[in-house]
């Protein structure tokens, strides 16, 4: 697939009735460790910590990504440097899997992120999550080990600048 461009639109309100819908999706629930308590997004919308977006292309809206900066309520993840930013997101729309999108928007939403100056960006798929790893590997994260987190055991991965 030839890289393509992507738009990362902030979260509001507005997005929430799509987002809902999103969540329900049987592909979307299998991994998603909150898609039956929609309060995780609905309620960090003004988060200072907490960014969320919508992901498109061409202006079609097919995945939602959150990007947060680790803190102290993320202890499972290890000691990581100041700056560290953590991301989750998800394909939503089921015809854009399977074709190179979720890897190149990691990928481009996480370049920005480190020549903005983050030192570190981690992930945590669940460990049998072979298709969420292999795109975060393409993306350029690099597998480290397992961890225990509160939604169970995932497998911390990491980018530096």
């Amino acid at each position: 697939m030839t890289p393509a461009p992507y738009q990362f639109r902030p979260m509001t309100e507005g997005d929430l009735t799509l987002v809902r819908g999103w969540l329900s999706t049987p592909h979307v629930g299998e991994w998603w460790h909150d898609a039956d308590d929609f309060e995780f997004v609905s309620g960090d919308l003004d988060h200072h910590d907490m960014g969320q977006f919508i992901v498109s292309h061409s202006d079609r809206p097919f995945a939602y990504l959150q990007c947060y900066r680790i803190g102290e309520w993320h202890d499972g993840f290890g000691p990581q440097p100041s700056g560290t930013r953590g991301l989750d997101q998800f394909i939503a729309d089921s015809e854009m899997l399977g074709r190179g999108h979720g890897s190149a928007f990691i990928r481009a939403f996480s370049d920005g992120l480190l020549q903005a100056g983050a030192p570190r960006i981690v992930l945590d798929p669940q460990p049998g999550n072979a298709r969420a790893i292999r795109a975060y590997e393409k993306a350029g994260f690099m597998r480290m080990h397992e961890i225990d987190t509160p939604d169970g055991r995932a497998l911390l991965m990491v980018r530096d600048a």
